[in-house]
């Protein structure tokens, strides 16, 4: 089956269980999943039963999409994402972003655990993505456009909405938190950055590194979603500290700021038709 042809049939798949219109669709990265569990009239389906999807094998994601809502607001929730690391093409990758626009998601909340470059930044801190670079080698949109999605050459200039940027602060300033800004930096995986490159990274004005996030962000600019990006800064990364790394510290840091992060986001998520660009 085609992309579009795989495209329609996740959708009426999940059309049929109940899925659809969403207000907001949220991709949860690694050990941020508890989220999903949140939702209160929730509708579940596992990715092994959407046509397109794959298989989310890495610890801490779930590999199921739930549907429901938090605070009054419908919400469609990946809990678990593919990487490109696992062999995943991002153009499969980019199929789970359009299923989503196709049930009618006009916002991507879309979060990730990320080693923090940025000397400034400490373990658990949040950081809203003000833009990225894409080192992971591939692109999502490489191969034949649909124009039904969107154009051939997308912008992204402004591929994080500083609208929700200012959602973002306000949530946290009201929930006593201060959330770091940066530029997040991909890269393929699955092996840890070593030094030189993390130094490299740092040059190049990259604040986090980590291994997904940018081919959704850009599937989902491509398509029209209006973005929001959050890292969790999980660890210090190669050379700047003492430690070895290891994805267990990674979900390790996650669980710690499991309830600042689900805070911020319901409360995000709570104002989302607020402020101005």
């Amino acid at each position: 089956m085609s992309g579009a042809s795989l495209g329609f049939a996740a959708v009426s798949l999940l059309k049929s269980k109940g899925f659809g219109q969403p207000d907001v669709a949220v991709i949860l990265g690694s050990g941020l999943g508890e989220l999903a569990n949140r939702l209160e009239q929730p509708l579940i389906c596992r990715y092994d039963d959407i046509p397109g999807f794959a298989r989310s094998t890495v610890v801490g994601h779930a590999g199921q999409l739930v549907q429901g809502y938090l605070q009054g607001k419908k919400v469609l929730a990946m809990q678990g994402r593919f990487h490109y690391y696992e062999g995943h093409r991002q153009q499969q990758i980019a199929h789970a972003v359009r299923v989503m626009k196709r049930l009618g998601a006009p916002r991507l909340i879309v979060t990730n655990a990320a080693g923090g470059i940025n000397r400034d930044f400490s373990v658990g801190d949040l950081m809203l993505i003000t833009d990225h670079i894409n080192m992971t080698g591939g692109n999502p949109l490489i191969g034949r456009n649909d124009d039904k999605l969107g154009p051939r050459f997308p912008d992204m200039s402004q591929a994080y909405s500083r609208r929700l940027m200012a959602v973002a602060d306000e949530a946290g300033r009201s929930l006593g938190s201060v959330l770091r800004r940066g530029v997040y930096m991909a890269v393929s995986g699955p092996s840890f950055e070593p030094p030189a490159e993390i130094e490299c990274y740092g040059r190049l004005g990259a604040d986090a590194v980590g291994m997904s996030t940018v081919p959704e962000v850009i599937a989902a600019v491509h398509c029209g979603m209006e973005v929001l990006g959050i890292s969790c800064i999980t660890n210090v990364a190669a050379g700047l500290g003492e430690e070895k790394l290891n994805h267990e510290e990674v979900i390790e840091v996650t669980r710690k700021v499991r309830a600042d992060f689900e805070a911020l986001v319901t409360r995000i998520i709570t104002n989302l038709d607020q402020g101005g660009e």
